[in-house]
């Protein structure tokens, strides 16, 4: 049979304990407590996501700060949002104590790198050969590369060299022709003079006949019109020898144009000569290579083919905040300091700029101010700091000037 509907049920043990009590008084009160037990998670969750907001900085956040022209830090006169570091790449510059100037920099060669490209009138042509690698020490006019365009060019140099030998053995047979022909018209002139001097004579013997009756008058004009052409003779054979004559304008035109086309042969020499030097890449001054950037086959590019830098004596380039430098000056020491290097490096003031500009040396903190107006100042490391820094070209390091004064 079923069980009685108004028959009492057992009470359970769970009943009689202290949860069950709390769950009874929980169901006395009102509801609108509970809300109450959710504003310290609420505000927990704020700080905490504050916080870490403010150490990660997310994209968003950065986007919110770029559209606000907001920055992090910027309400207070002792940020805690912005790190030191942060704050000097921002500036450029942060006065760490009493006459210090601190600023970005980089370290570079004496002179910078120099980036060396391909000759003027290299065109279109490729990398043939490299003759150098990284860490060779060359010297000024030193052979850095080949271009294709070599055999071509050694070519017309050839080409140019044969033209030359052909046009110094013309001018020398225009010189033997010359000598040849003055040669042969002074014995034209040698002959034509014995030859009137025998016309004169047998004229001089026939005029006497004549006189006497005991030649003919024929035979007496047949004797004037020999010794008569035998004069016309010698003045050809004269006029013939003034041509080839030293100092004529015959001569002097005919050796003239031999002596041109050899200095046009000479100068095409020279042409085809200098248009060679365009096939090879040297280096302008003495240095070790720091990179190269292109490889046989390669057609060379704009930036260059390979970067020199003399690093017998390294110098730091640094950024100096335009409201500090005026407080430095040339000879201030310098101390250099990176995470890269093993110590720090010891320098002083070699030169100031003449000229404010934008910043260049910037940091990967997005908050940084990347238009900040600067001053370069180069530094001259010491002998023991060059040679540290050897390896370190174009490391980013903290630069502090001890300006020796204040403000």
């Amino acid at each position: 049979m079923p069980p009685d509907a108004n028959e009492k049920k057992p009470t359970l043990p769970l009943e009689d304990n202290g949860l069950a009590t709390v769950s009874r008084e929980i169901a006395s009160h009102p509801r609108g407590w509970r809300p109450l037990l959710l504003i310290p998670l609420l505000m927990l969750t704020l700080f905490t996501g504050g916080v870490i907001g403010m150490y990660f900085q997310p994209p968003g956040l950065r986007a919110f700060f770029n559209a606000t022209g907001l920055e992090p830090g910027a309400g207070t006169q002792t940020p805690i949002a912005v790190a030191i570091q942060q704050v000097i790449s921002q500036e450029q510059v942060a006065v760490v104590s009493e006459g210090d100037v601190v600023a970005l920099g980089r370290i570079i060669p004496l002179g910078d790198i120099i980036s060396v490209a391909t000759p003027s009138g290299a065109g279109d042509a490729r990398i043939a050969e490299i003759r150098v690698v990284e860490g060779d020490e060359v010297d000024a006019n030193d052979i850095l590369a080949v271009l294709d365009n070599l055999p071509q060019l050694q070519s017309a140099v050839i080409s140019a060299s044969a033209n030359l030998r052909v046009r110094e053995a013309t001018l020398a047979q225009t010189r033997a022709s010359n000598r040849a022909s003055l040669a042969e018209a002074q014995a034209s002139l040698e002959r034509a003079e014995a030859a009137a001097k025998v016309a004169q004579a047998d004229l001089a013997r026939m005029t006497s006949l004549f006189e006497r009756g005991v030649t003919t008058r024929a035979q007496f004009d047949q004797t004037i019109a020999t010794a008569t052409q035998a004069e016309r003779d010698v003045e050809r054979a004269q006029a013939t020898l003034s041509r080839y004559a030293t100092g004529s304008e015959t001569v002097q035109a005919d050796i003239a144009v031999a002596e041109a086309n050899l200095e046009a042969a000479r100068a095409d020499l020279a042409r085809a000569k200098q248009d060679l030097e365009s096939a090879y890449v040297r280096a302008p001054d003495r240095g070790t290579v720091l990179d190269i950037k292109v490889r046989s086959g390669e057609r060379p590019g704009s930036s260059g083919i390979i970067d020199l830098g003399d690093t017998s004596q390294m110098t730091v380039e640094a950024e100096v905040y335009q409201t500090m430098i005026g407080r430095v000056t040339i000879g201030d020491p310098v101390t250099v300091t990176a995470e890269a290097l093993s110590q720090p490096l010891s320098g002083v003031v070699s030169a100031i700029g003449l000229k404010i500009g934008r910043q260049s040396i910037t940091s990967d903190d997005p908050a940084s101010n990347t238009d900040a107006r600067v001053v370069d100042v180069i530094i001259v490391l010491d002998a023991v700091s060059s040679e540290l820094a050897r390896s370190f070209t174009n490391l980013e390091a903290v630069v502090r000037i001890d300006a020796g004064r204040t403000e």
